[in-house]
């Protein structure tokens, strides 16, 4: 890559909706002076039920418009996209440093607690091969529940995020391992950080809730670093953000989660 003025250029980030804006909010917490334009493709959300074609096709359209923009790196914010599409488009964006993100099922093993490691994610991620691969590394020692959560995406891209549609879903949920031994629980969709508070109502104070948005943020500054492309100003950067929806409210609960 030329680094000349490459520097200042905004970093792209993509989900298949909002739910990347909690990996955003942590990058932003740890590159404040980075600039960012993420891309949101709410109108085909979610892609935790698709098909892994369709959710690939999605993926590259998305990540054309991010380069389209001018970006010097990208980060695919969604564990479902990711699974899919990664490889293949570091294969073909060789010039641009492309981090993914997955469940973050590392950090929770080295907590090394007694109990369940219970993941919750889209039925596409954990069933697609790069989960299980990562799965097959801690299953023969950990007690690990894998918990399909279809229908969550959907209420958090409608901007619910709490109240007690959230808490019947959330108890329906992971209401049967309550009076058991949790270890901890993986968010394994980006969107998930976003209903935590109403997790952590029902959930016993003392579980764990682990999300992989701080690390991916940790990745991404790895990156640019290596790359010799990290924003040298002094000054907050900005953020644009873009959704396939194309409508005003999309846009205002975008800015309302990075803030929530």
């Amino acid at each position: 890559m030329n680094n000349c003025y490459v520097y200042d250029k905004p970093i792209g980030f993509f989900d298949s909706g909002v739910g990347g804006l909690s990996v955003l909010k942590e990058s932003i917490k740890i590159l404040p002076n980075e600039n960012y334009v993420y891309y949101g493709d709410s109108k085909n959300a979610p892609y935790g039920v698709k098909s892994a074609e369709e959710v690939k096709k999605l993926t590259f359209k998305a990540v054309q418009f991010l380069i389209d923009k001018g970006v010097k790196a990208i980060v695919i914010a969604c564990n479902t996209a990711t699974s899919v599409a990664i490889v293949s488009l570091r294969n073909k964006y060789t010039d641009i440093p492309i981090v993914g993100i997955e469940p973050a099922l590392k950090p929770a093993v080295e907590i090394n607690r007694k109990g369940k490691i219970i993941i919750m994610a889209t039925p596409m991620t954990l069933s697609e091969k790069k989960f299980n691969i990562l799965m097959n590394n801690y299953k023969d020692t950990n007690d690990i529940e894998l918990l399909p959560c279809a229908g969550l995406v959907e209420l958090i891209e409608s901007g619910i995020i709490e109240g007690d549609k959230i808490n019947f879903y959330l108890k329906q949920k992971v209401g049967k391992f309550i009076n058991q031994d949790i270890s901890s629980v993986v968010l394994g969709c980006t969107h998930y950080p976003f209903i935590k508070n109403e997790l952590k109502n029902i959930l016993p104070k003392y579980v764990p809730i682990i999300d992989g948005g701080y690390g991916t943020a940790k990745q991404l500054k790895r990156k640019l670093e290596e790359n010799k492309i990290l924003n040298s100003c002094s000054t907050k950067g900005y953020i644009h953000i873009y959704n396939s929806l194309k409508k005003n409210n999309i846009i205002d609960l975008s800015y309302k989660l990075i803030n929530y």
